[in-house]
C-alpha cells in the first residue's frame, strides 16, 4: 500500500464523516510497539516469571506453608521465647550496625579509587572483592585467628573481640563492605566534575560542595548499598559462627538457632523463626526502597 493510500476505515466512511479509532486497535498497536523493543517478548517474560518462581517463590511459599500447620500459640511460643528474643536482638543490631558503619566505610573507599591516583590501586580495588569469592567458613577462621585473645590483633586490643558480639559485628562488616563500594563506584565515577566546579565558583567550601552537591547525588546508591549489606549480613551464617562463640542469650546469631533447631527435627519451629526473619527483613527493606524512591522525586528524576 502506498503511503498516501488513505487506510480502509477512511475509505468506507460516509462522505463528511471523520474516522474514528476503535480503542481495540489502538490498544493492539501500543501492544506491539511494547513488543517490538525485546524480539521473543513472550517467551522471555515466560522464562523470566518461571525461573523467579522456582528458585524465589516456591521455597518462601514452602517455608509460610510449614509455619502453618502451627497453631497460634505454638507459633508464638517458637518465635518468642527469651532465647529466641536475644537472638534477634543480636542479629538485626549487629546487621544495622556493620551496614551502618559500612556505608560510611564504603563511601570512602570508594571516593579514594575513584578521585586519586596512586601505587597499587588496581591491587586494592581487587582486594575489595575478596568477601565475596572467600569461602565464609575461610573467612570465620581468618577472623578468628586474627582477633582471637592470642591473636595477631586480639592480644593489642584492650577488649575482647572473638567469641563476643562484638565478633559477630566484625564478621558481619567484613563480608558487608564490598556492597557499598560496588554500588557507589559507578555512580562516582559517572559524576561531573563541572557541577563541584561551578559550586565552587559560587563561593561554596569543599564540605559544602559535598553535603549540597555529591552527597544528594550518590544518597539513593548508598542507600542501595546499604540495604544490600544489610540484607546480605542479616543471613551471613558461615563466617560468624567460628568467631561468635556461639554462647545462648549472649552471641548466637538467628541463623545459627534455625541450623540448631532443623538438627532437633524440629521444623516446624525453624520454619516459624525464618518467618518472622523473612517478613521484617522484608519490611526493612521495602522501608529503604522507599526513601529510594523519595529522595529520587526530589531531585527531580
Amino acid at each position: 500500500m502506498n503511503a498516501a493510500t488513505p487506510p480502509l476505515d477512511a475509505a468506507l466512511a460516509p462522505p463528511g464523516s471523520r474516522p474514528r479509532r476503535s480503542s481495540q486497535g489502538l490498544l493492539s498497536r501500543l501492544l506491539l510497539r511494547q513488543r517490538s523493543v525485546l524480539p521473543g517478548f513472550d517467551l522471555s517474560l515466560g522464562l523470566t516469571l518461571f525461573y523467579l518462581g522456582l528458585i524465589v517463590l516456591l521455597p518462601l511459599s514452602a517455608v509460610f506453608l510449614k509455619t502453618f500447620t502451627l497453631s497460634a500459640d505454638a507459633f508464638w511460643a517458637a518465635v518468642a521465647s527469651p532465647r529466641v528474643l536475644a537472638s534477634y536482638r543480636l542479629t538485626f543490631g549487629a546487621s544495622l550496625a556493620a551496614a551502618l558503619l559500612n556505608a560510611a566505610a564504603g563511601l570512602l573507599v570508594a571516593w579514594v579509587l575513584v578521585r586519586y591516583r596512586f601505587p597499587f590501586q588496581r591491587v586494592i580495588d581487587a582486594l575489595v572483592d575478596l568477601p565475596f569469592a572467600l569461602p565464609t567458613a575461610v573467612a570465620g577462621i581468618a577472623l578468628t585467628a586474627l582477633y582471637a585473645p592470642n591473636g595477631w590483633i586480639g592480644q593489642w586490643l584492650p577488649f575482647k573481640v572473638a567469641f563476643t558480639p562484638t565478633g559477630v559485628f566484625v564478621a558481619m562488616t567484613f563480608i558487608g563492605l564490598p556492597f557499598v563500594v560496588r554500588t557507589v563506584q559507578p555512580v562516582l565515577e559517572d559524576l561531573s566534575r563541572e557541577l563541584e566546579e561551578a559550586a565552587a565558583t559560587l563561593g561554596a567550601t569543599r564540605g559544602q560542595t559535598f553535603l549540597h552537591v555529591i552527597l544528594p547525588t550518590l544518597a539513593p546508591a548508598l542507600l542501595t548499598g546499604f540495604a544490600l549489606a544489610f540484607a546480605r549480613a542479616l543471613g551471613e551464617y558461615g563466617s560468624i559462627i567460628f568467631i561468635a562463640g556461639n554462647m545462648p542469650m549472649v552471641s548466637e546469631i538467628t541463623p545459627l538457632l534455625i541450623i540448631t533447631k532443623l538438627e532437633q527435627y524440629d521444623y516446624a519451629g525453624a520454619t516459624a523463626i525464618a518467618v518472622v526473619m523473612l517478613v521484617t527483613a522484608f519490611a526493612l527493606l521495602l522501608l529503604i526502597n522507599l526513601i529510594q524512591a523519595w529522595s529520587r522525586r526530589r531531585q527531580g528524576r
